[in-house]
């Protein structure tokens, strides 16, 4: 009975009332204001009859609200000569025990004292048949609104484990040679929100400018902002309101050939031939968007190794798709700076598109000739599977490309994506 008596004396100190006052109701979630009266009456002098229990009066300030357990309740037990129902006044139909589940009886008979106790736990420690579970759903589905869940619908944790998740990161350094660094990266990856399932969207751009003292670092700035511009502004902004038709090849293309315009408009009234090379790369779902003027590179690594997707637009490139050079000989030869398209430099420009699908990719790079023209496409493979993070992949790649000798502005955009754990 001890036992019983420490489950049920918290509500038991709250159900009791005086003689002397109204009984309260107790499914009310409101406690009215007591009148000034009441907070300073004295106790009852009258003189109790034979084996009348009387409880002392108390503020009604000092209880604590009906729905909130009272710290101090498990110290006030009741007389073992009071009886659990003593309050004639309190409706026990009213009051709601909530059920006790078998998974809870090992921790409940942890805190019995003797085997009265532990009989008196076993009794109360019930297992709900299936009939029962559905009506206590049904019953919680009617009272709060929640949806039902059911053994098709029901959460579930799944045993398959990403390696890496998809993430970005953008590096860029001035390298050992140059005074000043004229490269510029970005990189932005959201979510759009749809009605069946949410897009990741991803724009990374790196632009390698040229021209001279306060020429290249600016037109480099300025291609990345036209194209940021132009992606949030006709991209973004209508795919949030559900109102993006437009095509995403024209989109991007044409977002270069603003910036190419914005750049050479600007050169043109400081008198300067700044330029830059720009390649942006608009990630939508499973698949990439590109669009490329110069010798800044994207690729994509899978499981057979780094694979180039867009073309050098300089002399070596040129001699490579004509199949006089060998690839590997790009970045010794001496024509490798030569471009002979830029962004920037003549008021009309012609911008490549690449369409490519993700597949079974684990990275996407982009970066400049600092770094693919230190680093042979093997070691840039290589750092790109040491870690899952591309901010550490970010810095192992200008690193390299410091120790190999960092005779260029270094710049690096790593994406990582999805890949799960394989299993044993």
């Amino acid at each position: 009975m001890d036992f019983l008596r420490k489950l049920l004396g918290g509500n038991e100190s709250k159900q009791q009332v005086s003689s002397t006052q109204p009984a309260t109701d107790m499914n009310s979630n409101q406690n009215p204001a007591p009148e000034p009266d009441a907070l300073h009456s004295s106790p009852p002098t009258n003189e109790p009859a034979p084996g009348e229990t009387v409880i002392p009066e108390r503020p009604t300030s000092e209880f604590p609200p009906i729905e909130q357990a009272s710290a101090d309740s498990s110290q006030q037990a009741p007389s073992d000569d009071l009886p659990v129902d003593h309050n004639p006044e309190l409706d026990q139909s009213k009051i709601k025990t909530a059920p006790l589940y078998q998974r809870d009886a090992p921790e409940l008979a942890s805190t019995v004292d003797s085997p009265d106790e532990e009989d008196t736990a076993q009794a109360l420690t019930t297992e709900l048949t299936e009939g029962e579970v559905s009506d206590a759903l049904d019953e919680d589905d009617a009272s709060d609104g929640t949806r039902q869940l059911s053994s098709q619908n029901a959460p579930s944790i799944s045993v398959q484990r990403s390696m890496q998740g998809l993430a970005v990161a953008a590096c860029r350094d001035i390298g050992r040679v140059r005074k000043v660094n004229q490269d510029s990266v970005f990189a932005m990856l959201i979510t759009l929100p749809r009605e069946n399932a949410d897009i990741p969207l991803g724009l990374f751009i790196v632009a390698d400018g040229m021209g001279g003292h306060e020429g290249g670092e600016v037109a480099s700035r300025l291609a990345i902002q036209t194209v940021v511009h132009q992606v949030i502004a006709q991209l973004v902004l209508p795919a949030l309101d559900d109102n993006f038709t437009e095509a995403l090849q024209p989109l991007i293309v044409s977002a270069v050939q603003e910036a190419n315009s914005v750049i050479h408009n600007h050169a043109q009234q400081i008198h300067s031939d700044m330029g830059t090379t720009c390649t942006a790369v608009l990630m939508l779902g499973q698949a990439l968007y590109i669009a490329h003027v110069g010798d800044t590179r994207a690729y994509l690594c899978e499981a057979g190794g780094l694979r180039l997707l867009t073309t050098d637009h300089s002399a070596v490139g040129r001699l490579i798709q004509l199949g006089q050079l060998a690839p590997e000989e790009a970045r010794e030869h001496p024509l490798r700076n030569q471009l002979y398209r830029t962004v920037g430099q003549q008021s009309q420009i012609q911008v490549d598109f690449v369409y490519q699908p993700l597949g079974n990719s684990t990275h996407i790079l982009l970066c400049s000739d600092g770094l693919w023209g230190m680093i042979d496409e093997d070691h840039l493979q290589q750092a790109l599977q040491h870690s899952p993070w591309p901010q550490d992949v970010c810095q192992e790649l200008i690193a390299l490309a410091n120790l190999a000798g960092g005779e260029d502005n270094i710049s690096a955009i790593v994406v990582t994506l999805p890949v799960a754990e394989r299993l044993p």
